[in-house]
């Protein structure tokens, strides 16, 4: 079965998050036609039996087959990988021990009378042999199934069966008019049940940040209530016309199966991965060269702005950085679209074409400022925590610092040339409550640089008796953010 594990990331829940996204948008001469005037409340039943028989025709079972290999594995952290590295090295160079098969099961759905079907990128990566069976139990084998491409970055793939007779394709909704509280069907096979139908309503919209190994990256999924479970992946959700508004994509739960918390791929997002997929082989997305981060109360706060996204770095050589943009900025407008969240910029840079001039409006010391950039083309690598030693200062907001060339901060194997190091946290002290952490590295305070340990005295006995919030810059691992730290 396809599912995966995951933890959400805003609240330790133990849980497990399964991926059953697919993608769509039909190619010229092959597009689904929207309804003109549906029928599917005629007569009296129930509308989701008219929506089950309309559309149970176009959903498929996907078994994808891949050949896999595990590893003995002996990994060591410092301080005793050296101490164990000749041992370690041995046991590496082992054969595998473990070499077989393993099948996914997972959905998808006929976008076109020729064939062309949108499943879940997941469901079929690294996949040796592709089998698809329609609900007439018809069943594609073999050169009989085409990968037509795949995006990472949406979790969403294209296959084509080659077919004697016209397939039945879906009729494609529109996710941006979906309300909350709406109705919702899901189709699919879960655990291998051909051509099962849940129903349950649209819970909330815009969800993002959900920790998924394998994608989809790019977030802004719709919740829905209605029973998902493995095997879904890549089946349609329906609106109470029986139209696609999203693709089964995830589920948050603490026991690996359904809890009421389901997430889909709005039909927004797929329709333009589908049909570059049909058309290119691949996915084409602007870029701009950012790192960025949420607005929190306090940041808010800080930075006197009420809504946006904040930009923490601006990479070198980037349409970006030649568009004049820097870190700090908050970005409120892009080409005319109000942005409010990371997955509304990230879709509205993303679908605009490379080589397009943006304009853009953001929020610079509390002042707005209007932009011009010239998009660029997403590269593919990109795709959008009481000691008195030597060396360190203590007290401010409960940090701990040392100077980077301390011996502590080579334990933490640092590579900034600039700021001091973050060596412990005090719990529950307000730096701990904005969540910096040991390792992390502080680069900017209000704006003010901190080269190096003598900087950070200057500037935190400066802000010592001041209020705050107080905005920090920090960098942890390769990727900075801003933090806004409230004192006590």
């Amino acid at each position: 079965m396809t599912y995966r594990r995951i933890i959400l990331s805003a609240v330790y829940l133990g849980s497990a998050l399964f991926l059953l996204t697919c993608d769509w948008n039909v190619p010229q001469g092959s597009k689904a036609q929207p309804a003109q005037k549906s029928e599917i409340f005629a007569g009296e039943q129930s509308p989701f039996v008219n929506i089950a028989e309309q559309v149970l025709p176009s959903v498929v079972n996907i078994s994808a087959e891949k050949v896999v290999e595990e590893r003995r594995r002996f990994e060591f952290e410092y301080p005793f990988r050296d101490l164990f590295k000749d041992f370690e090295k041995f046991f590496k160079e082992l054969p595998p021990s473990f070499r077989g098969k393993e099948t996914n099961l997972g959905s998808g759905f006929v976008m076109s009378e020729d064939g062309y079907i949108v499943t879940n990128n997941h469901v079929i990566s690294g996949a040796e042999k592709i089998v698809v069976t329609m609900y007439d139990k018809t069943v594609y084998r073999g050169d009989d199934v085409e990968i037509v491409g795949w995006d990472t970055r949406t979790d969403l793939a294209v296959l084509r069966v080659h077919s004697e007779k016209k397939l039945q394709p879906v009729k494609l909704g529109d996710s941006d008019e979906i309300r909350i509280g709406d109705w919702a069907i899901a189709i699919g096979n879960p655990l291998g049940f051909r051509g099962s139908v849940t129903v349950g309503v649209i819970s909330a919209k815009g969800r993002s940040g959900l920790s998924l190994p394998e994608g989809p990256t790019q977030q802004d999924f719709l919740q829905t209530d209605a029973a998902i479970h493995p095997g879904n992946s890549g089946g349609p959700l329906l609106n109470i016309k029986g139209e696609v508004i999203g693709i089964n994509t995830a589920i948050a739960t603490r026991t690996g199966y359904w809890q009421g918390i389901g997430f889909a791929i709005p039909v927004s997002i797929a329709k333009n991965v589908y049909q570059q997929l049909i058309e290119k082989g691949k996915v084409v997305r602007g870029w701009l060269g950012v790192y960025i981060q949420e607005l929190t109360g306090d940041l808010i706060e800080a930075l006197q702005v009420k809504e946006g996204v904040l930009v923490t770095e601006v990479m070198t050589e980037s349409p970006a950085e030649k568009g004049k943009m820097e870190a700090g900025d908050v970005i409120v407008e892009f080409n005319g679209k109000k942005i409010e969240s990371i997955p509304q910029l990230q879709g509205a840079v993303s679908e605009t074409s490379p080589g397009e001039v943006a304009d853009v409006v953001v929020i610079r010391d509390g002042k707005e400022k209007k932009l011009r950039v010239e998009v660029g083309e997403m590269p593919d690598e990109v795709a959008f925590e009481d000691i008195e030693e030597e060396g360190k200062e203590r007290g401010w907001l409960g940090l701990i610092v040392a100077a980077l060339d301390s011996e502590k901060a080579r334990d933490f194997d640092v590579e900034v040339e600039e700021g001091v190091l973050v060596v412990e946290v005090e719990l529950a002290s307000p730096a701990d409550e904005a969540g910096i952490m040991s390792g992390d590295v502080i680069l900017e305070i209000e704006k003010r640089k901190v080269k190096d340990l003598n900087a950070y005295e200057k500037i935190s006995s400066d802000l010592e008796n001041e209020e705050g919030p107080f905005l920090l810059l920090i960098q942890r691992g390769s990727r900075k953010r801003f933090v806004a730290v409230t004192p006590e």
